[in-house]
């Protein structure tokens, strides 16, 4: 049986939940390197001593949006690229391609919150870890359930290259070849980059409105993994 929540713990919750909405309007409206406990405070009608029993300092709650942010959109992929049992291994990636930017367009404070300029000062511990992994290990789940046909070899993996996605491999993906690997963690970079040329306007005048662009690149991209 489930434990039975207690006023005190749902009402704990509840405003830790109001908390994070406020913080994520400031990023809206002033940016992550802006964000202030005593403004949240101010704003909620708490006095700032009390929003410091919910989160000790503005890097704990930058911590608990970046985590929040990171799952959210992980969530999405996820749900993509599972959304349909009989898909093809590539109309799974096109699913998980278009959520994630789908997902960025609703929520562009939240994407350059993880993607975008680092707060200075700020260095997320390793509590982000897992939630930041779960849109590329979705994408990645694609591609090794994917009876993948030949494609080119492609450029020689040389210096540090071999070993790091050695470690990768070992992390995520024991199975895939490492030429194979690279792709996938190239199509992920691609993904995000492309995400963020849009939502800061880099492809006006060039690739705007960039959803063609868009398209392309994940069909490019699938065919490098051969999917």
């Amino acid at each position: 049986m489930p434990a039975i929540r207690t006023a005190r713990e749902r009402a704990r919750e509840e405003l830790t939940r109001e908390i994070k909405q406020e913080a994520r309007r400031q990023l809206a409206s002033a940016g992550a390197q802006q964000l202030s406990l005593r403004a949240v405070a101010r704003e909620l009608g708490m006095a700032s001593s009390a929003l410091y029993r919910y989160f000790a300092s503005r890097d704990e709650l930058l911590t608990a949006l970046i985590i929040d942010a990171y799952t959210e959109l992980g969530e999405a992929a996820e749900h993509a690229v599972t959304a349909e049992p009989g898909a093809s291994a590539r109309e799974r990636w096109r699913a998980g391609w278009q959520a994630t930017r789908h997902w960025a367009r609703a929520n562009p404070h939240e994407f350059a919150l993880i993607y975008g300029t680092p707060v200075p000062g700020y260095a997320a511990p390793e509590t982000t870890v897992e939630a930041a992994a779960r849109l590329p290990l979705a994408l990645l789940g694609v591609v090794r359930a994917a009876p993948l046909r030949p494609t080119p070899a492609g450029p020689t993996l040389r210096g540090a290259l071999p070993e790091q996605l050695a470690n990768l491999a070992a992390f995520a993906a024991p199975e895939l070849p490492a030429p194979t690997l690279a792709r996938a963690v190239s199509a992920w970079i691609q993904l995000i980059g492309l995400i963020g040329f849009e939502l800061h306007g880099h492809l006006v005048g060039s690739l705007d409105p960039a959803t063609d662009f868009f398209a392309w690149t994940a069909e490019e991209t699938a065919d490098s993994l051969g999917l």
